[in-house]
């Protein structure tokens, strides 16, 4: 993903961090700069505060009144029925709710998320009467106030993981002035852990090998979807799965009690629980599956799309559905990597699968797809598209009228561009040109490109500039933000990482790859160079940037291609080159890590690259 320009993210509503909200700093009062422990633990991933949802009582919540937990009317739950409601009250008032929390030592991540919905009788536009103090430990994390009263709720998210190893207490406080009502209500409080110190190795990761089979019909419109989904894997790992976990990744964009993506009618095991904002389910299998042993689950999908030019979200009659379908959580030498929705950038971790999907539509809608697509005809006025894809992580489509042009690149791989309506048809062959060239330089450096066709959606209302999937992109109309785009076929696709905790190893990357195939070197670029604090380091997790995200494009986009450039001056040219063409060759269809790319850097040059990794905080 390429975000847009600073000052247009400012905009949105969904990015991180209301107006009043002050961010974490880098590292805790009396701690040391460093951001884990000396000779830190094996990292077990952890949800560590109870009851965060407020549904089974108020234990172990302590809470000011016996009113602050309560599910009583005037206010609403996020998801369920209970909430937390500080404050409301009209007059001079203080609320406080709090709870103790052991984060474990030898995780890499740790982030503290809750759902806020602030309403007031306040009037003013200036003046912050009332506010809602967020802390942990000694540390503010952010202050709200009646300036930040918004409809609904919406997630704030913090990286707590200079506290590792600490045992510190959560904690709310509320306090209204002397007239009219400020309500700030809380609603699913969690702090996930997750990350190794030591990453695990390629064939611990399971359930490995996934196959999906998809059958799904829209309405009218392209924006809902019904139909039924299974999914057949291998466990890979010397433990046994008694469990699987599904990412129903676009719940983020709805709530806990409206939710964009359904699943209902599990086969192969039991549904249990949905946690991390309902966008992971819990699926107990029927009967334990062995090493190398498969099986199979399958359910009713039902996908409805909200209005909004997003990678999930509908632009007037186009659609995009992006992470819509159901994919199954990642198992590792870590455990379950169970990570928040992003909206900053990417936290999608997934294996390597099989697609065979089909989609029943009006044939009045272009269905562009991951994958490779046959139109047949369908019931009457309907087009049946199936699409296949081989070793793909996701599966990605669009819908609408859209205007398409084809054409194929000099080295054999075609091209599909689709345009909303007013994209002129020069700035679509200017795309279709874009499109060609890049495939081919990045397939030149880095392997050839595998997965048959390339779609790419074209509108220019996207708030972002670009979003990746496998054969399938949307972007606006930019020459450098295609090429980017494409480039994360290598860098995400065929080469996988885990885009929450390691983002710089498919963004820096594909920012890298993106100048080579413009002809830009970056000459002197490390030299603009400057930290915001000791903990900003080219390699931090998601967890990180949502909580200091205006810094996210200038250091993962910015510094870590200007970090890559000066190791290829380190390298020499021609090194540099096989070094990335090799590291492609042997994680085609695998997995990177920091550790990983690391040692083959150091494995293609005699000069010792140890000052070079802390110098350019390339830290794992």
């Amino acid at each position: 993903m390429r975000p847009t320009p600073l000052k247009a993210l400012a905009a949105r509503v969904l990015v991180v961090a209301a107006l009043a909200a002050v961010s974490l700093p880098g590292t805790p009062a009396g701690a040391s700069p460093s951001t884990a422990p000396a000779a830190a633990a094996a990292c077990t991933p952890a949800q560590v505060v109870t009851n965060g949802g407020f549904e089974s009582g108020t234990s172990p919540w302590t809470q000011s009144s016996t009113t602050v937990i309560t599910s009583r009317t005037g206010q609403s739950a996020h998801g369920g029925t209970s909430f937390a409601w500080l404050d409301g009250v009209g007059s001079t008032h203080t609320d406080t709710l709090s709870q103790s929390v052991t984060i474990p030592s030898g995780c890499s991540s740790a982030s503290l998320t809750f759902w806020l919905h602030i309403d007031t009788a306040e009037t003013t536009s200036s003046t912050a009467y009332d506010k809602l103090t967020a802390k942990i430990g000694s540390t503010t994390l952010a202050t709200y106030s009646n300036l930040n009263k918004a409809s609904g709720y919406a997630q704030k998210t913090f990286d707590v993981s200079a506290f590792a190893g600490q045992t510190v207490t959560v904690a709310f406080t509320g306090t209204e002035d002397s007239s009219l009502q400020t309500s700030f209500v809380l609603d699913d409080i969690a702090l996930n852990t997750s990350g190794a110190t030591t990453p695990p190795a390629d064939s611990t990761r399971t359930p490995a090998a996934p196959g999906y089979t998809v059958s799904l019909t829209s309405n009218t419109s392209g924006a809902g979807w019904t139909g039924h989904e299974s999914v057949t894997f291998t466990n890979a790992s010397s433990t046994a799965l008694s469990e699987v976990y599904l990412r129903l990744w676009d719940n983020y964009h709805g709530t806990c009690s409206a939710m964009p993506i359904t699943v209902s009618n599990v086969s192969g095991g039991t549904a249990g629980a949905l946690s991390v904002g309902c966008t992971a389910l819990q699926v107990s299998l029927t009967s334990p599956v062995a090493q190398g042993q498969s099986a199979t689950i399958g359910f009713d999908l039902a996908i409805t799309v909200p209005s909004g030019a997003d990678r999930f979200g509908y632009d007037g009659a186009f659609v995009n559905i992006g992470n819509a379908l159901p994919v199954l959580a990642v198992k590792d030498g870590a455990g379950w990597h169970l990570d928040p929705y992003t909206n900053n950038g990417e936290s999608f971790y997934s294996l390597a699968a099989d697609f065979k999907v089909t989609l029943d539509h009006p044939t009045s809608l272009l269905v562009p797809a991951t994958g490779t697509s046959v139109d047949t005809a369908g019931s009457s006025g309907r087009t049946v598209t199936t699409a296949t894809a081989s070793k793909v992580r996701d599966f990605a489509w669009a819908a609408g009228p859209f205007t398409k042009i084809s054409g194929t690149s000099p080295a054999g791989t075609a091209i599909n561009i689709y345009s909303v309506s007013g994209i002129s048809s020069s700035d679509s062959q200017s795309m279709l040109t874009t499109a060609k060239s890049a495939v081919d330089a990045h397939a030149a450096r880095f392997g050839a490109y595998p997965y048959g066709e390339l779609d790419a959606v074209i509108d220019n209302n996207y708030w972002f500039g670009g979003m990746e999937y496998p054969g399938f992109v949307l972007d606006l109309v930019s020459t450098t933000a295609l090429t980017h785009e494409i480039g994360h076929q290598w860098f995400y696709g065929i080469v996988g990482d885990d885009e929450y905790n390691s983002p710089w190893l498919d963004e820096s990357f594909t920012d890298y790859a993106t100048d080579l195939a413009q002809g830009k070197t970056g000459t002197s670029c490390w030299s603009s160079v400057s930290w915001a604090s000791s903990a900003e380091n080219i390699t931090n997790s998601m967890a990180y940037w949502d909580a200091h995200s205006s810094r996210y494009s200038t250091v993962v986009y910015g510094y870590g291609k200007c970090a890559l450039h000066d190791l290829r001056r380190v390298l020499g040219d021609t090194a540099m080159a096989n070094l990335l063409k090799s590291y492609a060759t042997s994680h085609w269809y695998g997995v990177s890590t920091t550790a990983e790319f690391k040692a083959a850097a150091q494995a293609a040059t005699t000069t010792d690259l140890t000052s070079f990794w802390t110098t350019h905080r390339i830290v794992g």
